[in-house]
């Protein structure tokens, strides 16, 4: 378990890199011979204002990706106490910066989890979001963060594309079909917890995912 931890700043690192590689440079590059043909346009005289607004968008969007790999790689230092305030921040961010209205709601005063599921957690949210924008279309989000004496819950609504499968699929499932967003999986099976995808035409899409809640034992923590 100690191995696996140690790797796992090192594996999200370079898919980071990835990301930034196969994403916003390339996206940037191509954007840069685009700016080079509509030069050309312009000195023969040809209306460009249409590709203008389109290379606007384009680059508006890889502004918006490259905070969110900022966001990502930041370091994540968060407490129990501070976790559903900072989970709060991120959706508020996200909606600022997406034009997507995002709603949050919470119940939790200070979440009894590890400072690591804390992070992992807001991690998460941050992936799921991203998706949301990048995939789904979503005209709206909802984010849920709730507790109850033994787990603690967040839920992330869309009204965007569903995946592609119609129904209610367990983390179990999703991995047996091949389903589902990789690096979530990734992350809920890191924290030890249960995730559910629920995912219709006329509904959207749900994330739901469950942990079990820290409790003290006779003056000490078990997971």
């Amino acid at each position: 378990v100690r191995r696996l931890r140690a790797r796992a700043p090192a594996a999200e690192r370079a898919r980071v890199a990835r990301e930034l590689h196969d994403g916003i440079i390339q996206a940037l590059a191509g954007l840069r011979f685009e700016v080079a043909a509509l030069r050309q346009h312009a000195d023969r005289g040809l209306p460009v204002e249409a590709e203008l607004m389109r290379l606007e968008h384009a680059l508006a969007e890889q502004v918006i990706a490259g905070r969110e790999l900022m966001h990502r790689v930041r370091p994540t230092d968060v407490t129990p106490k501070q976790l559903p305030g900072y989970l709060a921040e991120i959706v508020e961010r996200f909606s600022r910066e997406t034009g997507i209205p995002a709603h949050y709601e919470t119940d939790v005063e200070e979440a009894h989890l590890s400072p690591r599921t804390c992070r992992e957690l807001a991690r998460t949210l941050q992936e799921a979001l991203v998706n949301v924008r990048k995939h789904s279309a979503a005209r709206h989000v909802v984010v849920r963060f709730s507790g109850d004496p033994i787990h603690y819950r967040l839920t992330i609504d869309n009204d965007g594309r569903p995946f592609e499968f119609a129904g209610r699929l367990t983390l179990a499932e999703l991995e047996s079909a091949r389903r589902g967003p990789v690096v979530i999986k990734e992350r809920v099976r890191e924290m030890g917890g249960e995730l559910v995808i629920e995912s219709f035409p006329e509904r959207g899409v749900r994330l739901d995912i469950l942990l079990r809640r820290r409790h003290r034992v006779g003056g000490s923590k078990t997971a």
